[in-house]
């Protein structure tokens, strides 16, 4: 059973709330709430404002960004294209020197091979030339074939079948080599 002098102190609690809650409802002046109306639209508008100001940053480091690596690396599949003609004045050049063409032929065929390694340089390209021995590094060759070569060690380039590229710091063409799979004795 409810105690009846519990409910009349619960009962002149909530009649006091009311009447300070219509109190402060009387003291509220019009023009101090315009005022904080209009202070909270001011803050919503400054914070659109620096998001705004936030995202246009971005968007032109963004571009900044975009412009640099098109600068940088545009050229790219161009460069790729070229790379078999590298290979085969290479290869011209080295079986003019097994056939003891004539030297004028060399000659020709290395200022040409130069010139293209100058232009190749002049825009960033740089060649991966691994030796036979090497350790093979799979973040720069590819391995075209293993086979087991007594004398070596697992790992070690046997042959090397193409030269790699670079372009700056990205990989445009690995070289292409013969991995020894000599087993540990």
């Amino acid at each position: 059973m409810a105690d009846p002098k519990n409910d009349d102190f619960l009962d002149d609690i909530e009649s006091a709330e009311a009447e300070a809650y219509a109190e402060d409802e009387a003291e509220i002046d019009p023009e101090a709430l315009a005022l904080d109306e209009l202070r909270a639209e001011r803050d919503d508008y400054k914070d659109r404002f620096m998001r705004a100001l936030a995202d246009a940053e971005n968007a032109r480091k963004r571009a900044d960004k975009d412009r640099r690596e098109a600068q940088q690396y545009g050229g790219s599949r161009m460069a790729r294209d070229l790379l078999p003609i590298y290979d085969n004045l290479q290869r011209a050049l080295n079986a003019a020197r097994e056939e003891n063409v004539a030297p004028a032929l060399i000659e020709g065929v290395e200022l040409t091979l130069r010139e293209l390694s100058n232009v190749f340089a002049k825009h960033g390209m740089t060649t991966i030339t691994p030796k036979v021995g090497d350790r093979f590094d799979p973040k720069e060759h590819e391995a075209m074939f293993e086979a087991p070569l007594p004398g070596t060690k697992a790992g070690e380039i046997i042959q090397v079948s193409a030269e790699g590229f670079m372009l700056h710091d990205r990989l445009l063409r690995p070289a292409q080599v013969g991995v020894s799979s000599m087993p540990a004795s």
